[in-house]
């Protein structure tokens, strides 16, 4: 990607931080990110989970590989011209270090932002699962100080991964966020905080608030009135996908059926998503 493109969509998608509350789609393959743009969507963000599930891997337990999450990226890049922040799980490595390096090749290849996690993804049973905050600290900083080396805008997320990781305490997530925004993070994030109290507290914290949608039915403008600001819905679209598949299968299978096949868009319908003529 060019330098222009990048700074174009590197501007956008801070504008779109500047503006209000915003809903992300969060595509697993080209032509999902193609969909999604041309339904009208703004922005995407990846899914470490989606990506994971297209390349027959587990999500969550660093199956996948920093490369391997690059070129996803690149691919969802290549195919749309609006911004992408991808989920860039742990950073693929412990030290500070190594997360720096991961969000240089992030915007090095035009990303507009990328998140990072405090998980430390150690298959390990014995094993701790966020990391200790002082380092916890220390990689969100070094991935902030990587982030304003990129020539275009580039929005750093912090996640705080207690409500995923098995550590559900509010106080530790929200104490989490509040150090990750005061070493210069973008964005926050504390996936599934259990109630509108936790989330309004964290959007009390300064920086804009990304929630992950699904397992609560709050919906975007009470999302917006609480203080949210970007929305997405993680693995969601993925799993939709999906469970309709094997819904599907399962009927074919156990009753010879194709009922789930009724109604559905028709190839053609999904052409003129996915690669609309030029007219």
């Amino acid at each position: 990607m060019d330098e222009a493109d990048a700074s174009a969509r590197g501007t956008a998608f801070r504008d779109l931080h500047a503006r209000g509350t915003f809903v992300l789609a969060n595509p697993w393959d080209a032509g999902s990110a193609r969909m999604f743009e041309h339904l009208g969507f703004r922005g995407l963000a990846t899914t470490s989970a989606g990506h994971a599930f297209s390349l027959g891997k587990r999500d969550g337990d660093g199956a996948i590989t920093r490369d391997e999450a690059l070129a996803h990226c690149r691919q969802l890049l290549a195919a749309t011209t609006i911004p992408l922040t991808a989920d860039l799980e742990n950073g693929y490595g412990r030290s500070p270090e190594a997360v720096a390096e991961t969000i240089r090749l992030a915007g090095a290849i035009g990303l507009s932002g990328a998140s990072i996690e405090d998980a430390t993804l150690s298959r390990e049973a014995s094993a701790e699962p966020l990391y200790e905050r002082s380092l916890a600290v220390e990689r969100i900083r070094a991935a902030v100080e990587a982030a304003r080396s990129i020539p275009q805008p580039f929005l750093l997320t912090a996640r705080a991964e207690n409500f995923v990781r098995g550590r559900p305490d509010v106080d530790d997530a929200l104490g989490r966020l509040a150090a990750y925004a005061d070493a210069g993070a973008d964005v926050i994030c504390a996936p599934f905080l259990p109630d509108e109290a936790a989330i309004r507290r964290a959007c009390a914290i300064g920086p804009a608030v990304h929630y992950i949608a699904g397992r609560t039915r709050l919906t975007v403008a009470q999302l917006a009135d609480i203080g949210v600001r970007r929305i997405t819905v993680g693995a969601s679209f993925a799993r939709v996908a999906l469970a309709a598949a094997m819904r599907a299968a399962r009927e074919i299978l156990e009753r010879g059926a194709f009922d789930a096949f009724d109604g559905l868009p028709s190839v053609a319908d999904f052409n003129e998503l996915i690669d609309p003529p030029r007219r």
